[in-house]
């Protein structure tokens, strides 16, 4: 028995040794070493603050290409590799000289299960440039958009807390910062909002700045807290008139108006509340008042309203913030009588049959004075008014209106009209 065992020892050998190098062909046909290449764009660039403190800030080039990483490995290890599985950093630390521009910092690649020296990557180097780092403080505006608060409410005030922030990084990028922003959504709002929002930075060419380049600042609040309140609405606001100065000798200032007459605020429940105890009206006086010093015809003149508006009261949206202000003179002794314009008060001569009139303006006014200075025994129905259509076609006209006044009274001024002047169109005509 021990005699067979010992029996074609150099056979035995031999047929191990053939089986090894089955086994190892085997698994290279199988399973062989190979290489795989991948495209890293995300290189992370660490230990930044080695060149922060030397007052520079880093960034990339703007021509640096992705990395290709070439790995080494058997077949079967590299198909269970993906691009996410490898990190790609470059250590600032490592840079071969901060006096180079670009600067070049060496690239070093790691994957998991995978020996440093079958990883190679190309290029070797990121490629970045130094800046100075510069800080600058902004003060932050809120926009609300095109949205609007629900009926009845007008936005009040919107504050940011904080009202500035200071934002650090490259001194080109800073020096290209306009303003900084935060939005917010009012729209069909009926009550007090306080939010919290991200900043958004505007450059000087009014776009937002890019992703890539907020990384490079550093914002000491990112966030921002947005509150705002909202104030009611009152229409029909009527606007009242102090004049200052008197007119020439024997003239005097008949009444004042105003174009619009009345209008539109918003505000707090305080100046609410005082508003409608002056008579929901407000006054256009003090030393910004029209002056009708010297004046011997009427006086009119632009003003802004919002400078009589009382505290916690201001115009709604889209409201013009300038009115036309009209103080009338007349000589001592005159009266101005508003005539409605119609068929039935002002009479038209010469109108052609085949052709219709509409006035474009309701009243016209005319002034009066008496010969013997009493003006007051002369009543409306007393003024006769007529317009000559002599020669006139289709279209828009401003047309002188004749006056006839009783005997002992005279029209102060000229008094014209507008009308519109278009073809009568029959029943057949109009179906056609």
């Amino acid at each position: 028995m021990k005699k067979n065992l010992t029996n074609n020892i150099p056979l035995k050998i031999m047929s191990v040794v053939v089986g090894i190098m089955v086994w190892l062909l085997v698994v290279n046909v199988d399973n062989p070493v190979v290489s795989k290449n991948y495209m890293i764009s995300n290189v992370e660039l660490i230990n930044k603050q080695y060149i922060e403190d030397i007052d520079k800030v880093c960034l990339r080039d703007d021509e640096q290409i992705p990395v290709r990483v070439t790995i080494k490995a058997e077949k079967k290890t590299l198909s269970r590799i993906t691009a996410e599985n490898i990190k790609a950093v470059a250590d600032a630390q490592q840079a071969v000289s901060l006096e180079t521009n670009p600067v070049m910092i060496p690239i070093t690649v790691t994957c998991p299960g995978i020996s440093p020296s079958n990883i190679s990557v190309q290029p070797q180097n990121m490629s970045v440039r130094l800046e100075d780092k510069a800080t600058s403080e902004f003060i932050v505006t809120v926009n609300s958009g095109d949205g609007t608060p629900g009926k009845g409410y007008e936005i009040g005030s919107q504050t940011v807390s904080p009202e500035k922030v200071r934002i650090t990084g490259p001194k080109s990028l800073i020096n290209k910062i306009d303003k900084v922003m935060v939005s917010t959504d009012v729209d069909g709002i009926t009550e007090d909002l306080v939010e919290t929002e991200d900043l958004t930075i505007i450059d000087k060419n009014q776009e937002q700045l890019s992703e890539d380049a907020m990384k490079y600042l550093g914002i000491d609040n990112a966030k921002v807290v947005v509150s705002t309140k909202l104030w009611k609405v009152r229409t029909g606001v009527k606007i009242n008139v102090n004049y200052i100065g008197e007119p020439a000798e024997g003239f005097v200032a008949d009444s004042a108006a105003t174009v619009p007459e009345s209008v539109s605020v918003a505000g707090n429940k305080e100046a609410l509340e005082e508003l409608k105890e002056m008579g929901n009206s407000i006054w256009i006086q003090n030393e910004n008042s029209v002056d009708i010093s010297g004046a011997t015809n009427d006086v009119e003149e632009k003003v802004n309203i919002t400078e009589f508006l009382p505290e916690g009261l201001k115009l709604t949206s889209g409201s013009s913030e300038e009115v036309w202000v009209k103080v009338r003179i007349l000589p001592e002794g005159g009266k101005i009588f508003t005539i409605p314009t119609s068929k039935d008060t002002i009479k038209l001569k010469n109108k052609p049959d085949d052709l219709q009139i509409s006035f474009e303006i309701d009243k016209i006014e005319v002034r009066v004075k008496a010969k013997n200075g009493d003006v007051g025994n002369l009543k409306e129905k007393d003024i006769k008014a007529s317009i000559d259509l002599k020669g006139k076609k289709e279209g828009s006209y401003e047309i002188p209106v004749k006056i006839s006044l009783p005997e002992g009274y005279e029209v102060i001024g000229d008094v014209k009209t507008e009308v519109k002047i278009s073809k009568i169109v029959s029943g057949e005509e109009n179906k056609n």
